[in-house]
C-alpha cells in the first residue's frame, strides 16, 4: 500500500476545546495506521471560547502543525459586539452613537458571509499556496472540514494544483448552521451562502458528511453530485479518552449528568420542564434528584435555568476534556438532548457515541430522524420528545423508585458499539482519500 500524504484544513485544532477539534483531531492519530501521513493547518489564532490543552496529548510529536493567522477580533470582542446589536435598547442605547454602533455590528455581521471566519481565508490562502505551489509539493489530498463553512473557500486554490485531490467535509450542514450557531440570519446570507455551496461543491472530488441524512440531503439539494462521490462517515469514540477504572456513581442521590454546548440546537427546555413536573407531582421523590449541566450554556439559553438551582440542576461549566468521561460515568443516567429544530433531524451530536462507549444508560430527547434511530437501533435508552415534560417527569420518577428499592440497572447494554472506534473511522478515511486521488489524477 502506497503511502499518502494528506493536509487536513481546520480552523479548529487543539488547543482549541470543543467538540469541534474531535473529527479531524483523531483523524490526524489514527490516519497513519492506514498508511496515510497527516499534516494539518489551522488558525494561529482562533477567535474561539475554549481552550481544553488536555486535547493536545492526541497530538504526535512529528505532526506537522501550519498555522494561519485570523484578522478577526477575539471571540469575547465579538461576543459583546453580537450581543449589543441585538438587545432591546435602554436609556443609553437611545444614544445616536450607540445605535450607530448596533447598526454597523449588524451590518458587518451580515456581511461576513459564510461566517465571521472568512477573515481567516487570506492567510490560509498563502500557506496553502506556499504548500501546494513550491517545486516538490509534499500534499496527495487536501481535507477541508467545516464549520465554519468559510474553510471551503479554500477549495479553489487547492483545486488549481493539478494531480491534488479534494475532499470537502461536512460536519454539519451548511444551510441550517448560520441560524443555528448564535448568528444572525437573512435572505442576503441564504442566496450568496446557497451559491458559493455550489459552486464548491463542484470542484470537489469527493464529499464526506457526519450522517447518512446529511448525505441524502446533499444529494437532493444538489443533484449534479454523484453518488458514488458523496460518502457519509459518522463521528466516533477512542477509548484512550476514557479512564482505565471507571467511577462508579454515588449512593446517597440520583445523578442524571449532560455533557457539551447547551445551545439552540440542544436546548434543555423541554427536559427542564420535566424536572420541574417531577418536584410538583412527587416533591420527596424528586428531592434524591441531582442534573448536572457540564459545558458552556450560551445567552440564548440561560433564561431556561431560571429557579433550577432548587431543584438539584447543577451548572459545572467547561471541564477539560480529561475529566468529562469520569463526570459522566459518575452519574446514572446520561443525557442528550436535541431540540426540535427543521433540520434537526438529520443532526447527531458527535457525544452520543462516547455515551455509547461509557456504557450508562441513556436519556435521548429527540424528534424522529437520525438520533432517534441511531439510540434506538444501538438500545442505548429511551428516546422522548423534545418538549415532553410529562414524558420526562414520568420516566424520571420510575428510575429513581427503581433506584430506591436497589433494583436500578446502571449499564446500557448498548449494542454493535465496535463500529465507532475512531481508528476504524480513519480507515474509512483513508479509502476515501485514495479513491479521490485517483479521481484526481485521472
Amino acid at each position: 500500500m502506497d503511502t499518502l500524504r494528506a493536509l487536513l484544513v481546520t480552523y479548529v485544532f487543539p488547543p482549541t476545546g470543543g467538540v469541534g477539534t474531535e473529527r479531524v483531531r483523531k483523524l490526524a492519530k489514527y490516519l497513519p495506521a492506514h498508511g496515510v501521513v497527516p499534516s494539518v493547518l489551522t488558525a494561529l489564532n482562533p477567535s474561539v471560547p475554549l481552550i481544553d490543552k488536555s486535547t493536545e496529548r492526541d497530538i504526535a510529536p512529528g505532526l506537522e502543525i501550519l498555522r494561519a493567522r485570523t484578522f478577526e477580533p477575539s471571540y469575547a470582542v465579538k461576543q459583546a459586539a453580537w450581543a449589543s446589536s441585538t438587545a432591546k435598547p435602554t436609556a443609553e442605547k437611545k444614544s445616536l452613537v450607540a445605535r450607530a454602533k448596533g447598526a454597523v455590528t449588524f451590518v458587518a455581521k451580515q456581511a461576513m458571509i459564510p461566517d465571521p471566519q472568512i477573515l481567516w481565508q487570506p492567510d490560509v490562502q498563502r500557506v496553502l499556496a506556499t504548500q501546494l505551489f513550491r517545486p516538490h509539493p509534499t500534499t496527495d489530498v487536501v481535507f477541508i472540514t467545516a464549520p465554519p463553512f468559510s474553510s471551503f473557500l479554500a477549495a479553489p486554490i487547492a483545486r488549481a494544483r493539478p494531480g491534488v485531490a479534494v475532499v470537502l467535509d461536512y460536519r454539519d450542514e451548511w444551510q441550517t448552521t448560520r441560524t443555528s450557531y448564535e448568528m444572525i440570519g437573512g435572505k442576503l446570507a441564504s442566496t450568496i451562502g446557497s451559491a458559493l455551496e455550489t459552486s464548491i461543491l463542484r470542484l470537489a472530488h469527493t464529499v464526506t458528511t457526519a450522517t447518512e441524512a446529511f448525505r441524502e440531503n446533499l444529494l437532493e439539494r444538489f443533484p449534479f453530485l454523484e453518488p458514488s462521490r458523496v460518502v457519509a462517515i459518522t463521528n466516533g469514540y477512542d477509548p484512550d479518552d476514557f479512564p482505565a477504572k471507571m467511577p462508579e456513581p454515588p449512593k446517597d442521590r440520583f445523578v442524571i449528568t449532560y455533557a457539551g454546548t447547551v445551545y439552540k440546537l440542544t436546548s434543555p427546555r423541554g427536559f427542564l420542564a420535566g424536572i420541574r413536573r417531577l418536584h410538583e407531582r412527587e416533591p420527596e421523590l424528586a428531592k434524591h434528584l441531582e442534573v448536572r449541566f457540564i459545558g458552556r450554556i450560551v445567552d440564548t439559553e440561560l433564561d431556561a435555568f431560571e429557579g433550577t438551582e432548587a431543584l438539584g440542576v447543577k451548572r459545572v461549566g467547561f471541564v477539560d476534556k480529561d475529566r468529562v468521561a469520569s463526570e459522566l460515568a459518575s452519574g446514572h443516567v446520561v443525557l442528550c438532548l436535541q431540540d426540535e429544530i427543521p433540520g434537526n433531524e438529520r443532526i447527531y451530536q458527535a457525544k452520543i457515541f462516547e455515551l455509547m462507549y461509557l456504557g450508562r444508560p441513556c436519556l435521548t430527547m429527540a424528534p424522529p430522524g437520525a438520533l432517534k434511530t441511531l439510540v434506538e437501533r444501538h438500545r442505548m435508552g429511551p428516546v422522548i420528545a423534545p418538549r415532553d415534560a410529562d414524558g420526562v417527569a414520568t420516566w424520571i420518577a420510575d428510575q429513581l423508585r427503581a433506584w430506591k428499592r436497589g433494583e436500578y440497572d446502571v449499564k446500557s447494554h448498548a449494542v454493535d458499539v465496535d463500529l465507532y472506534h475512531r481508528r476504524t473511522q480513519a480507515g474509512q478515511f483513508a479509502d476515501v482519500f485514495r479513491e479521490a486521488l485517483s479521481r484526481a489524477r485521472r
